[in-house]
């Protein structure tokens, strides 16, 4: 077992079940997760920073199937618009790497955090995210990771394979 990341000790403290997953740490896309545990792309979330013009950053967590469609969230949330950080934005932000990113990871560090509407429908309802390092993701519940996080579930994606 790998030594527990602060996600982990969050859900370990709420005593939220979890699985945990290793793999490569040189695996940095949902894409790639899901191709090394052998499960599908659409059950790997990837949590993704995204920069409002005024206020505090997002999280937002989309599936490894999909792109982010920067408009339709901006619509979501009633935002004139949205950009999302670079790598070394994203890095300096949340003070994770890109690939480790999670909200699970930074809760009470001012992100404001939103989950795509498609987790909603997931089989078992049972999503994998970063354990908030790379080579770690974690299997939970949907609702679960919704209630630790505070997520507001948004439109972000507009299907698969978009």
């Amino acid at each position: 077992m790998p030594s527990k990341t602060n996600a982990m000790r969050t859900l370990d403290q709420r005593k939220v079940p979890y699985s945990v997953f290793t793999f490569s740490p040189d695996i940095h896309s949902a894409d790639g997760v899901a191709a090394a545990l052998g499960i599908p792309a659409a059950t790997v979330y990837k949590t993704l920073v995204v920069l409002r013009p005024a206020g505090r950053p997002l999280l937002v967590i989309v599936p490894g199937d999909r792109e982010l469609d920067l408009r339709l969230l901006a619509r979501s949330l009633v935002e004139k618009s949205l950009s999302m950080a670079g790598h070394r934005e994203a890095e300096a932000l949340t003070g994770l790497q890109v690939g480790g990113i999670s909200a699970l990871a930074l809760l009470g560090k001012g992100f404001d955090v939103c989950i795509d509407r498609a987790a909603l429908s997931l089989d078992l309802g049972q999503i994998v995210v970063s354990a908030g390092a790379r080579g770690l993701n974690l299997r939970l519940r949907v609702s679960d990771l919704v209630a630790v996080t505070g997520a507001r579930t948004v439109e972000a994606t507009a299907g698969a394979g978009a």
